[in-house]
């Protein structure tokens, strides 16, 4: 019988390219949010996949890109140190997108770092499969990479195929999380990235890099199966405020029922949420500010 192997795998990247999709694909649930809007993960997640024969801890990781902000900064800081601290990187690519100088920079910290580290084309549902190869030859040129996988997340297209890749690439290892658990985040980090999800996926261009989600309230009553929370989200400026609020606070009430129904599927329980909108002035440049929303 072959040896049970384990090890953690980065999943890396410029913003936007379906990482977090890839994270949940994988599990077969939802760990990771996920969005359209650009630079939505804004920290390392941990998904761990255990099976009789392994256990793959999976890093979503923020995109990497040229930061302008302090937060910004801050994100790509945790993506680069998943570099250092794992055993097998996969890095994504957009082939909707195509290679850009974003993909280039993140190669040659893969150079930098000479981890080991598979090439994942994602989004081939979205445009020709002619567009594959002439990606595969500059990957070539760039690094020696281990493999090329072209995928799609979405679609569960080759999961499976880039899954039996990545067991190849581990070695025999322990079991560091027991059996059924799933990621290394708490209740109230998923609650608060549940709200600003649905911030996300509700709101205009303006609002999503504004947005912070802080958690004030979780509590499990004792006598009942009930989880009661309260939530403030942040913004920067007075006019975010009113797209999140909404006409007679019209936005704020979708957000907090669309977060209260997947709250409650995920918590297996009734969900009494409470949502309220601040401002808290330009927030993404105050490091005091960043530490106090948990993003540091």
């Amino acid at each position: 019988m072959d040896s049970f192997k384990s090890g953690f795998v980065a999943i890396i990247g410029k913003p936007n390219v379906g990482k977090s999709t890839i994270l949940n694909a994988f599990l077969r649930q939802k760990i990771a949010i996920v969005s359209e809007k650009p630079e939505t993960t804004r920290d390392n997640i941990q998904g761990i996949l255990t099976t009789e024969q392994a256990q793959i801890i999976f890093v979503d990781t923020p995109g990497i890109h040229r930061p302008h902000l302090l937060l910004g900064k801050s994100m790509v800081k945790k993506a680069k140190s998943s570099l250092l601290d794992t055993d097998l990187l996969l890095f994504v690519i957009d082939l909707a997108s195509g290679l850009r100088s974003e993909d280039f920079l993140i190669i040659d910290l893969i150079r930098d770092v000479g981890k080991p580290a598979i090439a994942v084309i994602n989004k081939i549902d979205r445009v020709s499969k002619k567009n594959i190869l002439p990606i595969i030859d500059e990957l070539k040129n760039r690094y020696g990479f281990l493999d090329f996988i072209p995928i799609s997340a979405i679609e569960d297209d080759n999961i499976e195929l880039l899954k039996g890749k990545i067991l190849e690439n581990l070695q025999a290892g322990e079991v560091y999380y027991p059996d059924g658990q799933v990621t290394d985040k708490n209740e109230i980090f998923q609650t608060s990235e549940i709200i600003r999800e649905k911030v996300l996926s509700n709101t205009r261009q303006e609002v999503p890099h504004s947005v912070a989600v802080k958690i004030e309230k979780f509590s499990h009553r004792q006598d009942k199966d009930i989880l009661d929370i309260e939530a403030i989200i942040y913004v920067e400026r007075d006019s975010q405020k009113g797209i999140v609020v909404g006409k007679k606070g019209s936005m704020t009430k979708t957000i907090a029922v669309s977060s209260r129904q997947e709250l409650e599927e995920i918590f297996k329980k009734k969900v009494f949420l409470q949502v309220w909108v601040k401002v808290l002035k330009d927030w993404r440049r105050d490091p005091k500010m960043i530490r106090f929303l948990e993003m540091e």
